[in-house]
Order: C-alpha cells, then structure tokens, then sequence
C-alpha cells in the first residue's frame, strides 16, 4: 500500500504545483526522484538517467520535428498576415456571433485529417487569437476552444479518425478504424454540441474583451495583405500531402532497408506518421514563404528563428512529463494499480474497460498510454469477456478509444501543457474550461455510448 499511496501523492503534487504555475522542468525529475526514494529507497540515480531521461529523450527524439516545423508554420502564418486574413473571412462567412465555432471547427479539420494535435495548437492559436479579438471574446476561452476541436470527438470517437487512439485497439478486437459508426457519430455530436454550448454560455457569462492582457501576438496589421484563397492554401496543404503522404506516397516507397541495425530495426508503420506529418509540413511551409515572399522576406530570418524558439518549451514540457510517466510505471507500486484497474467494473466487460482504460490514461496523462497499458495486460480478456456476453468487437474499440479521452486531460497532460503554453495562459486562467469540454464531457459522453451499446448493440 505505501507504493500506491507514493503514487498517489507524486501524482496530486504534480496536478496541484503544474495547477499553480511550477516549472514542469524542475517539478517532474524532482518529482520523479522523490517519488523513488519514498517507495523503494532508490536508486535515484538510475531512475533518473536510465529511466526518466531515456523517456524524455526518446519523445524529444520522435516529435521534435514535429514542434518545430508546427512552430515555425504558425509564426509565418501570423508574420504573413495570412492567419488575420483567416480570421476575417471566417467572421465574414459565419458571422461575429460563430468564432467560437469557426476555432472548434477548424482544429477538427486538421486532426480528423491527420494533423497531429500539436502542430493544430500551433497553427490555429494565431487564428483563433484574431478571431477572438475581432469578435470581442475573452482570450481566457481560446485553450478550451481548441482543445474541444483537437482533443476530443476527432481524437476518440468519430469513425474512421486517424489519431493513433483510434488505431491501438484493432489489433486487439481485430477491428477496423470505422468501429461502431453510428454510435462514434452521436457519441461526437454529443461532446460537440455540449461542449459549444458551454463554452458560448461561458463567454456570455464573461462578457466582451479580450482581455486585460492585450498584446498583439497575431502581429502587427498588413497593408498588403493576402487574398483569402492564398492564406488558405497552406493549411490546405497540409492536409492533403498529410493525407497523400500517408496513404499513396510512402506506402509505395521500398522502405526494407528500415529492417537494418542502423535505421532502427523498425518497419514502415512504425515511421509512417511522423514521415507523412514532417513532409506535409515541410513543404506546406515552403509553399506558404514562396506564397507571400514580398510580405516575408525582409524579416524571414527573425520570424523562423523567433518560431524555432516557440517550440522550445513546449517539447520539453510535455516530454518531461513523458520521463516522469516512465518514472512512476517503473515502480512496483503501479503493478498493484495497473492489475486493479483494468479488472475494475465487475462482470460488464464494457465498464471495466472503460475505468481501467479511463484511470490509467489519467494516471499517466497519457490517452494513448493508459490504452496501451490495458490492451497489452488484459485485451485478450477483454475480447473473450465480451464475445461470451454477446457484445461486439467494434463496440470494444470504441469504448475503448473514447474511454481514453477525458481523465488524460487532467492538468499534468502533456497536451494541455503545451497548449497552455502556446496560448500563454495558465492553468489558473483557463483550465476550468478546459475541464469542462475536455474532461467532464467526454466521460459523460462515454457514460451514454456504454449505455446505448449495453442496450442496441453496435451500429
């Protein structure tokens, strides 16, 4: 029990001092270490290089591209005058009043279309701050507007997504990304719709401005501005090559050599991803200088480097949240807790998923870990649990991905650091909100989609 209770403590103290503004770069290792000595006496040395910065090293290693080129593709969007321009013809075609969900909107088009979260917080904050200030809303509200669109329905419950929490379960259910259609559709609509509702409630409550916190970080106005069409063409971009990159491009490429000591000992599937995301972005950037290069080549240098710097925080933040994850599921003490949780709920093998799914995934702020850790310990179970009770496999996955959403977004997740991060807010200032759309919601939306699935089945 003294394990369990060690745990517990490292992970309220990293929720409350992250709650209250701490250094994620000084409270995880020193965290991490604590919580080492309390449970097992040491070695906090080994723990500290082997293991916390083995796991820190490792996310830096595989997303670093990813922050960076994000960063750096936000910055000229903003720089170019292009995310203004965005800004405008969006207020124009929906109307002041649909800011909120023109930013829900716009983060859902990218993720569902492959864009990985990071780099959407990235590209749509310089969107969603000129929204904001021209529509007169508190920028309090941007984090949750964004996550709503980034973090939630496209991440877990709409059929057919590519996050990679849509992805785990089907090797375990032999399922397909479009699992239980009908049922990932109204659970989606049901996290969209609620959530909208609050945050519209939430900004009439505040009322207008913006904030007291007025600086300008959309740049500065543009007298030669881009046509619509040329500012949305990057974003665009990015889309389709992600998409084109993934399924037509490098599939087709001869990629044996990845089998060599050299690249790895990895195969396609495992880079895949990360490939088609830095090529999109890549040359969605390039796109982007070679659209608006009179706009941008007088002070391209300082605006690469100033996004360069933007992603320096941000992938250290959430990477050393990585490392201490890593530092807690190393002691013995999580065994315990891992063998508790996912047998949790009893004989509904749909409940017992989604707790243990849904408190692993908040223990190590991680959606996509706490899945992995329940599949890989107990799937198979899982599976011949539901098979004997008559309940599909397809229903399994998506219970299972939209469990994953909603504790993962506690306060110490990597996700909602960085965002805060890129919005330069804190958790004091807008996690509330946060809370609401991207914690709250989501598991009373997986509170009705096991509802309707114990009732009418898959569909």
């Amino acid at each position: 029990m003294s394990g369990i209770l060690v745990i517990a403590c490292a992970l309220g103290a990293l929720i409350y001092l992250a709650y209250r503004g701490m250094s994620l770069l000084i409270l995880t290792p020193a965290l991490a270490v604590l919580a080492v000595l309390a449970a097992e006496g040491g070695p906090v040395l080994a723990s500290y290089t082997q293991v916390f910065m083995q796991a820190t090293g490792g996310f830096i290693i595989q997303f670093f591209p990813l922050f960076l080129l994000g960063a750096v593709f936000g910055k000229l969007m903003e720089a170019s005058g292009s995310a203004r321009v965005l800004a405008d013809g969006i207020i124009r075609g929906l109307g002041p009043s649909r800011a909120i969900l023109a930013v829900i909107l716009s983060c859902a088009v990218m993720t569902y279309g492959g864009v990985s979260l990071f780099v959407v917080a990235f590209a749509v904050w310089p969107i969603a701050s000129a929204l904001f200030r021209e529509a007169d809303l508190p920028r309090v509200l941007i984090p949750a507007t964004i996550a709503l669109g980034a973090f939630t329905f496209t991440m877990t419950a709409l059929p057919g997504t590519p996050a990679i929490q849509n992805a785990i379960p089907m090797p375990y259910f032999g399922t397909t990304p479009f699992a239980a259609p009908g049922l990932g559709v109204l659970t989606a609509l049901m996290m969209l719709g609620l959530g909208w509702l609050w945050l519209e409630r939430r900004a009439a409550a505040l009322g207008p401005g913006y904030g007291a916190d007025e600086d300008d970080r959309a740049g500065p106005g543009i007298k030669d501005a881009p046509r619509l069409v040329v500012a949305a063409s990057p974003l665009v971009l990015v889309l389709v090559l992600n998409l084109a990159f993934t399924f037509v491009i490098i599939p087709r490429l001869e990629t044996g050599f990845l089998a060599q000591a050299r690249f790895g000992e990895t195969d396609i599937e495992a880079v895949r991803g990360v490939w088609s995301i830095i090529s999109a972005l890549t040359l969605a950037t390039l796109a982007l200088i070679a659209l608006n290069w009179h706009r941008l080549r007088a002070g391209l240098g300082e605006t690469l480097d100033a996004g360069a710097k933007d992603s320096l925080l941000p992938i250290f933040n959430t990477a050393s949240l990585v490392g201490f994850g890593a530092v807690i599921a190393s002691l013995a003490g999580f065994a315990l807790i891992r063998d508790w949780v996912v047998t949790a709920g009893g004989d509904n093998p749909l409940i017992s998923l989604a707790i243990g799914t849904s408190l692993l995934a908040g223990m190590t702020g991680s959606a996509s870990g706490g899945m992995s850790i329940a599949l890989s310990t107990l799937g198979e179970t899982y599976l011949e649990m539901g098979l004997a009770a008559g309940i599909s496999p397809d229903l399994l996955h998506r219970v299972t991905a939209v469990a994953t959403g909603g504790l993962d977004a506690l306060p110490h997740n990597g996700a909602v650091i960085t965002l805060l991060t890129i919005c330069g807010l804190t958790h004091r200032e807008a996690y509330r909100d946060i809370a609401v759309v991207a914690v709250i919601i989501p598991i009373l939306a997986l509170v009705v989609l096991i509802t309707l699935g114990t009732f009418f089945g898959s569909f």
